[in-house]
């Protein structure tokens, strides 16, 4: 039997109509406010008579616009596509149709900017003059219906679809609820893009808590700083790129004192910064977790992190974790179940049966638990770059530059970065027709991402392989060595 509960945003709305639910620079709105607008744009995105079982793809940056959109097509009951602003028109083309799009809700500025074939593009602006329909909205939400689908890399490259229900989204702000708690005061920011599972999260924490939230548009290191100082916010999250930025705004200062929680995502902490944050009396929070989780599915807190250094904590209340196939330093496969890991990749069986085992999920990452039941990620994806808080696989990279005549091989690893965390550089063999460094990195920046585009070219006569014929990125890594 499935599990029915009356439309999250509805029944917020009735239990606290006037308390601010979105808070900008410019403007707030109350539940009752954005209930109203979210059930009026729904109105108006039904006009445009897509068909029952569509999927409507969200291409936006952090915008109260966005917000709204989001609900609407909650109250349509349409799975939601929410695509990544800063990939390239090829990787969305990609997206868009493996997701099977028919619809594609944007802004002025990227529907000119990424100038992609599909049909049925509209602005924020075209919709809002649309006029509304006579449509029965959602007065429930079934837990075990698709809400978003979110794409995330595999090692072959290509981009794998999550699917995450409701109740993913349910039971992951539950799991974070029950572990960091809950007071009259809170107000989380939210300066992670939406269309990641990170800041798509606190919009879930923000409707199921009926806790404000203030949304920062454009992040910039300056603007947090300010925003933490002056909008009596009590919970960020945040990645290790804003926090190392953060510190330095701070100088000699600290964080008011009624900030309870920095929750840091996209990567360990590394000890000389620990100790600063310690220094500033930062109350930290790491997690772990992925797509796949619907945002951390393990969390430590900075009085177990200073004990417990390197770890990522305890699986959350709803979780379970164990390490698979350990070898003698106890280091495995992390296992992960628990009811916010998703049910499946979208049209990918072959994924689906390599990545469950009755009902735990194979992270791909390795790591070990500690006596106390700690856990410790030794290696994030084997091959994963963490960038900035992006994750990069080095495949995905690889076959773009492939694609090119006169290289033969090409192997992607990260370099440690202090300020971006690690950075993407290429190692390429190639054959006697020769490919300059500029001539590969302008092919690179036409189909990729920015981020993704490695910040170095180096050229070698071989890679280093071992017995199975596969690539050894530690050998690669060790030459970035200073």
């Amino acid at each position: 039997m499935n599990q029915i509960m009356p439309h999250w945003l509805t029944k917020q709305a009735e239990l606290s109509p006037n308390k601010i639910a979105i808070e900008t620079d410019e403007t707030s709105l109350t539940f009752s406010q954005l209930q109203e607008h979210s059930e009026r744009f729904a109105r108006k995105i039904a006009s445009l008579t897509i068909t029952p079982q569509a999927k409507v793809a969200i291409l936006s940056t952090n915008q109260l616009e966005m917000i709204i959109a989001i609900h609407a097509l909650t109250y349509l009951q349409t799975p939601m596509v929410m695509l990544n602003t800063r990939l390239s028109n090829r990787e969305l083309t990609y997206q868009i149709k493996q997701a099977e799009v028919e619809l594609i809700i944007t802004t002025d500025e990227l529907r000119n900017e990424k100038e992609l074939e599909h049909p049925n593009q509209k602005t924020y602006g075209e919709i809002n003059l649309l006029s509304e329909i006579n449509v029965e909205l959602a007065k429930q939400i079934d837990l075990s219906k698709p809400c978003t689908l979110m794409f995330t890399s595999g090692t072959t490259g290509l981009p794998k679809t999550v699917v995450h229900t409701y109740g993913n989204h349910w039971w992951s702000a539950v799991g974070s609820m029950l572990n960091l708690g809950l007071t009259d005061e809170d107000k989380w920011l939210l300066t992670l893009p939406m269309f990641h599972i990170g800041g798509f999260s606190i919009l879930m924490k923000n409707i199921i808590y009926g806790m404000p939230i203030y949304l920062m548009g454009k992040y910039n290191a300056n603007y947090l700083y300010e925003v933490l100082n002056e909008k009596k916010i009590t919970i960020a999250s945040l990645v290790s790129l804003m926090l190392r930025q953060l510190i330095d705004e701070l100088g000699e200062n600290e964080l008011p004192s009624y900030i309870r929680c920095i929750l840091l995502g996209g990567g360990s902490v590394p000890d000389p910064l620990l100790k600063k944050i310690e220094e500033k009396k930062m109350p930290l929070f790491q997690s772990y977790g992925m797509t796949e989780t619907s945002s951390q599915i393990v969390t430590i807190s900075l009085a177990d992190a200073k004990v417990k250094s390197g770890s990522s904590g305890k699986a959350l209340f709803p979780a379970d974790l164990r390490i698979e196939n350990p070898n003698m330093d106890g280091i495995g496969e992390i296992w992960v179940k628990g009811p916010m890991v998703m049910n499946g990749y979208l049209n990918n069986k072959k994924a689906n049966e390599e990545s469950f085992h009755e009902d735990w999920f194979k992270s791909g990452d390795l790591g070990f638990m500690d006596k106390d039941g700690f856990l410790y990620v030794v290696d994030r994806r084997s091959d994963l770059i963490i960038s900035g808080g992006e994750n990069i696989y080095p495949s995905e990279i690889e076959n773009v530059i492939l694609e090119l005549d006169g290289i033969v091989e090409a192997a992607v690893v990260g370099k440690k970065d202090d300020v971006w965390g690690e950075i993407p550089v290429a190692f390429v063999v190639e054959n006697e027709k020769k490919t300059s460094a500029d001539k590969i990195l302008n092919h690179l920046k036409n189909n990729l991402a920015s981020y993704k585009v490695p910040k170095e070219i180096i050229y070698v006569d071989t890679l280093p392989k071992n017995a199975s014929n596969k690539i050894m990125r530690h050998k690669l890594k060790e030459k970035l060595q200073p």
